[in-house]
């Protein structure tokens, strides 16, 4: 038999196996020994775990990412509902308020026309506005308030600054009132300062009058307020209709023509006072 020959049933391959193996644990004991005395696979661990760092980060750079958007849109929907909330809820409080002070502004006028009333020791009722019509052709106002409420035709209707017409029809709920600007309205009136009788016509606008066919010797000057004469015994005498705010020759340069602006509030207002006790025939 060759000496070189292995032992019957085991194979070359086999032997160099197995030797492998023996160096290995050899090695392996020769490293565990290593280590507990000098510690050098812990360090050699700890660089590779810092080593290592990087690619972790870069793993898990993905994930943060994503993480990241969904937050982001979920922070954006968040605050999309909120700012939603925060709009409606403005908007609600902005139309609160706005109530609110037109509440106190209707406070501030109804106080003004009773204090009015009361000052000049007047027997007045008060009527709410139910509709209005400030066509430059016709000039009117409908209050809630009629001959059920004891409205005649003829009252003198006045608000906290002064004459704002008259009623010209009445039925059981409503009345109609003709306002000084309708251009049909004509009222006596005199100059407070000078005492001069003049006419005032309505000229379809709600912030204009017009004096008509003053005599150029007139003592009438601009700044002058126009109160009611009592003549022809639609308004009583003394109540405030205007102030002068212009005067220029007419047409014919034979008179003059002043503009005066209405003393009364007549585009504004929910209430007007009817004033009792005189009523024109």
């Amino acid at each position: 038999m060759p000496s070189y020959a292995s032992t019957p049933g085991q194979r070359p391959g086999d032997v160099a196996g197995t030797l492998r193996l023996l160096a290995y644990l050899a090695l392996a004991i020769a490293l565990i020994v290593s280590d507990h005395r000098g510690g050098w696979l812990a360090q050699l661990r700890a660089q590779a775990t810092v080593a290592m760092q990087p690619l972790w980060w870069l793993a898990g750079l993905p994930s943060r990412i994503g993480e990241a958007i969904n937050d982001s849109a979920s922070t954006r929907t968040r605050l999309a509902d909120e700012n939603r909330v925060l709009r409606n809820a403005l908007l609600v409080s902005g139309a609160r308020v706005a109530r609110l002070q037109a509440a106190a502004a209707e406070n501030t006028r109804l106080r003004g026309l009773l204090d009015a009333a009361e000052r000049g020791g007047l027997d007045v009722q008060l009527a709410p506005i139910l509709d209005i019509d400030l066509d430059p052709t016709r000039q009117r106002l409908v209050l809630d308030a009629g001959s059920r409420d004891g409205v005649v035709q003829g009252q003198s209707v006045i608000d906290a600054g002064g004459v704002v017409g008259q009623i010209i029809a009445v039925r059981p709920s409503t009345a109609t009132v003709l306002l000084l600007t309708d251009p049909d309205h004509a009222v006596p009136v005199i100059v407070a300062r000078s005492g001069v009788r003049l006419v005032v016509y309505g000229k379809g606008r709600s912030d204009r009058l017009q004096l008509a066919n003053i005599p150029l010797s007139s003592d009438v000057q601009v700044g002058d307020a126009v109160i009611t004469s009592g003549l022809g015994g639609r308004f009583p005498a003394g109540f405030p209709v205007g102030t002068i705010t212009a005067l220029h020759p007419d047409d014919s340069h034979a008179f003059l023509v002043g503009d005066v602006e209405p003393a009364a509030q007549l585009d504004r207002g929910r209430d007007v006072l009817l004033l009792k006790g005189r009523v024109a025939p």
